[in-house]
């Protein structure tokens, strides 16, 4: 294989990164241009709606990770026609999830909006702006594999052209419906539903024109049988429940956050989404361990793999560096880009300490999650996720009620901390025994010693 060197880690990740921003970046402007609004309880209701949204539509982002992994792994072992294979499976299980997703919304709706118990003002605004959303599901979860497929191919400029189109025309349709229009809130989920549609055209234009060969019936044959499709569920069924308790976890910190209050609550939904801008970006070296670290793997080359996960962690912890020292001395021009609202800049300044370290604290879950998606040891990461949900972030909120919105703070920030701890000791775990390449695997490398890669 060629060398992972510190050039091919930021080619690959850099091109991500930029898709990556460009996602909460959408968020970021949808806050904005709402928040020059004259009443706060439009930005919660966006906030509410799109968490809700959220719970849904990422708890499938398995589709995306699953078929990174595999795609990956058969890559690297020179399997095309199998990495095309995953892509159609996945692409079918799309269709068919989208479909219920659909016929299925006004049941997970209901029980959103009662799990997070919104305020009787801005249920009505939340209810809208999801029920609007909703429609985009085929084009979303479509979207969710080829991504997959193209980054565990290593190419992720495809991706950064097929994010980066779709969330620059949601942005120029924000402002046309919501400002132009008058639209507020719908304007804004109208805005997400066009450019989620013309983006998904994009990928499927972008997956024929790179494929190294046309499909053939072959093909469309492996299609029609029924059992690989339960096996890539089961498979995938850790990456769904560690993506649903994530979700869950972002739900109760804006469902807390409503509790104290709309100033508190909208000065918690900007924080939110400035750090989410951060963390997508600090994926795009996550997204490069994706492929990189499955590719090593694929091709039983574990050298590689430590390599590619080493010089990916550097290149994370540095940036996240950049990012917290870039919200240190931005953040009162940050803070007064995104609301004109005194009330809740006040409560933003007041929390502005965790904004500035929550990047560094997080980064490392960042990248080992990336670490584990592309090896395709996803148990691990439900794992972890459990446990720093139930065993940190909630007991640590209950005993720090006290302290209000700093003791929620406080709770997430020690809920990100314990993300990255946890994953880094199954890391070093897996490292140790050898067990990356499985039990065939570790018998062959045992013999050769190979570095373990945990320095």
């Amino acid at each position: 294989m060629t060398p992972i060197t510190h050039k091919s880690v930021v080619t690959m990740a850099v091109p991500i990164m930029l898709a990556n921003v460009s996602q909460p970046l959408l968020g970021v402007v949808d806050t904005a241009v709402i928040g020059q609004l004259p009443e706060a309880h439009y930005i919660g209701a966006i906030a509410i709606g799109a968490l809700i949204f959220s719970l849904v539509y990422w708890g499938f982002g398995f589709l995306r990770m699953g078929t990174t992994g595999l795609v990956a792994k058969a890559s690297g072992a020179g399997e095309d026609e199998r990495a095309l294979l995953v892509l159609a499976r996945s692409a079918v299980l799309a269709i068919g999830l989208a479909a219920l997703v659909i016929l299925l919304h006004p049941l997970w709706l209901q029980a959103g909006f009662a799990l997070m118990a919104p305020r009787e003002e801005l249920l009505p605004l939340a209810n809208s702006y999801a029920s609007i959303r909703i429609a985009s599901a085929p084009a979303v979860l479509l979207t969710y594999t080829v991504v997959g497929w193209f980054i565990g191919r290593q190419n992720t400029r495809w991706p950064m052209l097929i994010m980066v189109s779709t969330n620059v025309l949601n942005i120029v349709l924000d402002v046309l419906f919501i400002i132009g229009l008058g639209l507020n809130s719908d304007g804004a989920a109208m805005a997400t539903v066009v450019a989620e549609y013309l983006g998904c055209a994009l990928a499927l234009w972008a997956v024929w024109r790179t494929l190294p060969r046309r499909p053939g019936r072959d093909l469309l044959r492996q299609l029609l049988f029924p059992g690989p499709y339960g096996v890539l569920l089961r498979g995938n069924r850790d990456l769904f429940l560690r993506t649903v308790t994530l979700l869950l976890c972002f739900a109760f910190f804006t469902a807390m956050g409503d509790k104290l209050g709309s100033d508190t609550l909208a000065a918690n939904s900007i924080m939110l989404q400035l750090l989410l801008l951060a963390a997508f970006a600090l994926d795009g070296f996550a997204f490069a361990a994706e492929g990189l670290a499955g590719n090593s793997l694929g091709a039983r080359d574990l050298q590689g793999f430590y390599a590619a996960t080493r010089r990916c962690a550097m290149w994370c912890a540095f940036s996240a560096a950049l990012i917290a020292l870039f919200f240190t001395l931005m953040h009162v021009p940050l803070f007064a880009l995104m609301t004109n609202i005194p009330e809740v800049r006040t409560v933003m300044l007041q929390h502005r300490g965790w904004l500035l370290v929550l990047p560094l604290v997080a980064a490392p879950s960042y990248l080992l999650d990336g670490v584990f998606i592309g090896s395709a040891e996803t148990r691990y990461m439900m794992i972890t996720m459990l446990f720093s949900a139930l065993g940190v972030y909630l007991p640590l909120w209950f005993f720090t009620r006290d302290w209000g919105n700093h003791g929620l703070w406080l709770a997430f920030t020690a809920f990100n901390a314990a993300r990255g701890a946890t994953l880094y000791y199954y890391y070093r775990r897996l490292s140790n025994k050898n067990g990356w390449l499985g039990e065939e695997g570790a018998q062959k490398s045992a013999g050769k010693g190979l570095e373990t890669g945990t320095s």
